[in-house]
């Protein structure tokens, strides 16, 4: 399902067998032995991509130095605090990266973020970033890399629950590089 964001689309991973995997780690319940319940958790779609070129060349196959997109991710929540308000998220990104004919070497670094949104989606909370290094073997142009867990902390202000936020996930882009993917769409 799509919905907007602040006039961006943002691709949801609710409904199917992908996002019952993604959540697992995510439980609904409210007893002291209960899992903690998750934020709202996706892929941003206008950052779900990274497709980069060789500096100055036209923006062709023959110039791809690495073309990416963010492929799902893992979450778990936890506790934090003994009044079991606050929550930790724990979000792992998965990648797929394919090496292009412009790549000069075996290996890149993929730059990403995971940001936390409010309940009426106004304010960004906290943002964090990273990158994931992703290797590719002699003779193979395509690899999977799982990133680092990410934390990122959710402290329900009065009147609001750890559901009620929102966290996305996204690559790291230029602005060269997020007007390639709005005029490309999504994938």
């Amino acid at each position: 399902m799509r919905q907007k964001w602040n006039g961006k689309r943002v691709a949801w991973m609710a409904g199917a067998a992908g996002a019952v995997l993604s959540l697992a780690g995510c439980g609904g319940g409210t007893s002291s032995t209960s899992q903690a319940p998750c934020p709202r958790i996706a892929i941003l779609a206008d950052g779900a991509d990274l497709t980069q070129f060789r500096p100055g060349a036209p923006r062709d196959l023959t110039s791809m130095v690495l073309d990416a997109r963010i492929i799902g991710f893992d979450a778990r929540c936890d506790f934090a605090g003994r009044d079991r308000r606050a929550v930790e998220v724990r979000v792992t990104p998965r990648f797929e990266a394919e090496r292009g004919p412009a790549a000069q070497g075996r290996s890149v670094e993929l730059p990403w973020f995971v940001v936390l949104s409010d309940p009426a989606d106004s304010v960004n909370l906290a943002r964090v970033t990273s990158a994931t290094q992703v290797s590719f073997p002699a003779n193979v142009a395509r690899a999977v890399a799982a990133a680092r867990p990410a934390a990122i902390m959710v402290q329900p202000a009065e009147g609001t629950q750890v559901r009620d936020y929102l966290v996305r996930i996204a690559f790291q882009l230029t602005p060269d590089d997020l007007a390639y993917n709005r005029q490309r769409g999504p994938r």
